[in-house]
């Protein structure tokens, strides 16, 4: 076994975890397109489909405070690796439940949560590895890195499960999964990551346990850019997460449950997240990073969401979710360049978390918003001509699918009026300038004490 000092280091190591993530990322997305079209053919409803993703962040939200001082003080290599295991031993138990004609739609819900708790370890911990593993000058390339493996996963992966469900079954799609999250905690184990060195951050973060909880929140309402910048991502999430809770009803529901159709149109948006992340990969992103996350988001908008509430064809809800995916990774990079270049790297973990909480508050809300907006208001209210649809009828069409394409339409214009109103604000526009890099706080912190 090789020492620490031997292992892989720097954006060598990066690779190797970034490769185990895209064949884990390829399992996971397979078995949760397997596991949506099971739901959705058992239900018909999209209020379930919008409760698992309820149940997968509710716990993110709801103990993100604690999660953050866990992996500061913790090995973040160690917290990836749970993580990773954590994913791996739900799939087991739904497989284990399929198998024996067991598995309820309640199961699932269960599971999202167990996941959802782990995956909140897994993100902050692998951001403030990037922070440790490689300089500023590669935080926004990492990070297109990343996103180029999440969709490159979900390129391919409705495009097999698709395949292989029908002859193979479900079951086989959920050891696929199995198989892929064992080779990403492979990965981990063959490189090192450094912990992260002391700064004055790490200094104030210290204290009673209710106070390291606390410091995240404190640190960002300190910061009017931080929190400025969480702001429209809070907002942004709020309406993408309505709309995005419903995406499988709403293709389904206006091609007669092709699943083909679907699969394809989450490919598309699958390969425009890609092309968008090898552009952000090999470029890096706009010098201004503030202009890759408003912009950013203005695309995904009004393309991303409005133009398929809009789209009655395959070819138009793919060249919608397209666009609106290219824009995600410049939207994501950037913006994690500000963090990672702007945050202690020894406080990243509390920071990130409560970043995330302050993003994701509204996420559950959403969720549960959805499944009802669609099934009991909107979609009887544009089911037939009169009232409503005598109204947007023109806009969506009126019959199964019209009620959600109505919310599409006004949860992107939305999203497009709120990141472009963060121009309006200097603590916002301006937050590279009036914020300080951590870049020479860890040199502080040492001559202070040799003082």
């Amino acid at each position: 076994m090789k020492t620490a000092s031997q292992r892989p280091t720097g954006m060598f190591a990066f690779t190797i975890i970034w490769i185990g993530q895209i064949v884990s990322l390829l399992g996971t997305a397979m078995s949760q397109f397997g596991l949506t079209l099971w739901a959705y053919q058992v239900t018909g409803k999209a209020t379930p489909l919008a409760l698992v993703a309820f149940f997968f962040v509710i716990p993110q939200v709801a103990l993100a405070p604690f999660i953050g001082v866990l992996v500061d003080r913790s090995n973040r290599k160690l917290m990836m690796m749970l993580s990773d295991l954590a994913a791996a031993l739900t799939t087991a138990f739904v497989l284990g439940l399929y198998l024996s004609g067991n598995l309820h739609i309640w199961h699932l819900y269960f599971t999202a949560a167990i996941s959802g708790l782990f995956q909140g370890f897994q993100w902050p911990a692998y951001s403030a590895s990037i922070s440790l593993m490689l300089p500023k000058e590669q935080y926004a390339r990492a990070n297109g890195m990343l996103s180029m493996a999440e969709n490159s996963s979900a390129v391919f992966a409705p495009i097999l499960a698709g395949a292989l469900i029908g002859p193979l079954g479900l079951a086989f799609i959920l050891i696929i999964d199995l198989v892929c999250a064992a080779f990403a905690i492979g990965a981990l184990l063959f490189v090192h990551i450094p912990q992260p060195a002391e700064t004055e951050s790490g200094h104030e973060a210290g204290g009673k346990v209710l106070e390291q909880v606390t410091y995240g929140l404190r640190y960002i309402l300190k910061r009017p850019s931080l929190l400025g910048l969480q702001t429209v991502f809070m907002v942004g999430n709020f309406f993408f997460s309505i709309a995005f809770a419903v995406i499988a009803p709403l293709i389904l529901a206006r091609t007669s449950n092709d699943e083909l159709v679907f699969g394809s149109v989450q490919s598309a948006g699958a390969i425009g997240g890609v092309i968008g992340a090898v552009i952000m990969s090999a470029w890096g992103g706009p010098k201004r990073r503030v202009h890759g996350v408003l912009l950013g988001w203005a695309a995904s908008g009004l393309f991303g969401v409005t133009l398929l509430g809009l789209g009655r064809s395959p070819l138009i809800w793919a060249v919608g979710i397209f666009i609106g995916a290219l824009a995600s990774p410049f939207i994501n990079g950037s913006n994690q360049a500000i963090w990672q270049s702007k945050v202690a790297p020894d406080v990243q973990g509390r920071v990130f978390t409560t970043r995330m909480m302050i993003a994701w508050l509204v996420m559950p809300l959403a969720q549960l918003l959805a499944g009802p907006l669609s099934d009991q208001v909107l979609e009887p209210a544009m089911a037939v001509s009169g009232g409503l649809a005598d109204t947007f009828g023109w806009l969506v069409g009126v019959g199964p699918g019209a009620g959600i394409a109505l919310i599409y339409v006004f949860c992107g214009l939305m999203i497009f009026i709120i990141s472009l109103g963060g121009y309006l604000f200097p603590a916002v526009r301006d937050a590279e300038d009036l914020l300080p890099d951590h870049a020479g706080l860890v040199q502080a912190v040492k001559a202070e004490i040799a003082a």
